[in-house]
């Protein structure tokens, strides 16, 4: 069956669950998008990935990515290859000494790593037409299913905070975003960075 390359195109904070969010995966070269809702602390993750962010000490994914490095395996791709009953499977594609290996993963898992090995993303053309949207359709809210089974989530960010975020001054930002990032919150400190570096464009 054909491999269909993914790439990630966004990652939001869902107001309809608690601490979730979703992230969505877009067809390269393509109009579809695969939205999956996954827990607060992957988003983290992945987050800190793509945006080039360095905590202070090494993240778990970090962690196993630093281990995989010291010991000559190399992640060379990551499968989205099922989705059974909500949920979606995935897995690793590690080459070590010659020899390729498959190690099964939580999806948010697998794309945490992803991001820090900057390998590619694939899944199948059943996965896409049963759970893919197409990019034509509302992206305002779209319906995600998730790491594990869950209920529609609007990929967007949280309206509240982003009201409180833009009714800040500069330096009530600058100051907000030391004590996120002291927290660990990084997908909250994309969002209060993103708004200082608006500002400082219109200046």
């Amino acid at each position: 069956m054909k491999k269909i390359e993914l790439e990630i195109v966004a990652l939001s904070h869902s107001i309809t669950q608690t601490h979730s969010y979703a992230v969505v995966l877009g067809e390269v070269n393509g109009l579809r998008r695969l939205p999956i809702v996954i827990g607060g602390f992957e988003a983290q993750a992945i987050a800190v990935a793509l945006e080039h962010m360095q905590p202070s000490r090494p993240l778990t994914h970090d962690l196993f990515a630093n281990f995989m490095v010291t010991y000559g395996v190399e992640l060379k791709e990551v499968v989205i290859y099922k989705l059974e009953e909500g949920i979606f499977f995935a897995k690793l594609i590690c080459k070590a000494d010659g020899k390729t290996t498959e190690i099964d993963s939580r999806t948010s898992d697998a794309l945490a790593m992803a991001v820090r090995a900057n390998c590619k993303i694939y899944t199948f053309e059943n996965i896409l037409e049963t759970a893919g949207l197409y990019l034509d359709q509302s992206e305002s809210q779209v319906e995600a299913t998730g790491d594990s089974a869950g209920s529609p989530v609007t990929v967007s960010a949280d309206s509240g905070a982003e009201s409180e975020i833009k009714n800040m001054s500069l330096d009530e930002l600058n100051t907000l975003l030391q004590q996120v990032l002291d927290q660990e919150d990084y997908v909250k400190a994309i969002r209060i960075r993103d708004e200082i570096n608006t500002r400082k464009k219109k200046k």
